[in-house]
């Protein structure tokens, strides 16, 4: 369980100084965590709290990840990226991962590993990446190289792993 307490985090001058859209961005694969870990964070912890997140569940889907979407990652104080196994199998979550990890307003990246290795994410091996590189069918070597990056960065970024919870949210 990710408590307010039990989570400490900096966060960079310049992002203390401006207004933001949003308190959080969440970043996810719908199908692994939206009915159970998602909605337990975003409507009963997020909800109570009175955090401001972004939903992005009313958007369409396209060919590319469109300016409100890049204006909502901008625009939030915090991203919190919900790696999964499934995570790497849509395009859309490694292009978001991509403008999250610009972090071009200053803003601060948490990462949770849901029921996924940080090495196998970081690495690209394992379920995840076989889901990875199935995604990759098809795409450019610069399209590939840029969702390499921005996983390996994130994968490295100091974050939370679902199996050392004791306690599950309740």
């Amino acid at each position: 369980m990710v408590s307010s307490s039990s989570l400490s985090l900096s966060f960079p001058s310049s992002s203390l100084s401006r207004t933001w859209d949003y308190d959080v961005f969440p970043s996810f694969h719908g199908e692994d965590v939206r009915k159970a870990f998602l909605s337990q964070i975003l409507k009963k912890e997020f909800g109570r709290k009175a955090i401001n997140f972004f939903v992005d569940h009313e958007m369409e889907r396209g060919e590319f990840i469109g300016p409100v979407l890049k204006q909502a990652i901008k625009g939030s104080k915090i991203a919190l990226v919900l790696l999964s196994k499934n995570y790497a199998s849509s395009w859309w979550c490694l292009d978001e991962l991509v403008e999250i990890m610009k972090k071009e307003s200053g803003q601060t990246v948490i990462t949770i590993f849901y029921e996924v290795d940080p090495n196998e994410v970081k690495k690209q091996t394992g379920d995840f990446g076989k889901a990875f590189k199935e995604t990759c069918q098809g795409k450019t070597e610069e399209k590939v190289q840029t969702w390499r990056k921005a996983l390996e960065g994130v994968a490295t970024n100091a974050g939370f792993h679902s199996s050392n919870w004791f306690v599950f949210l309740i």
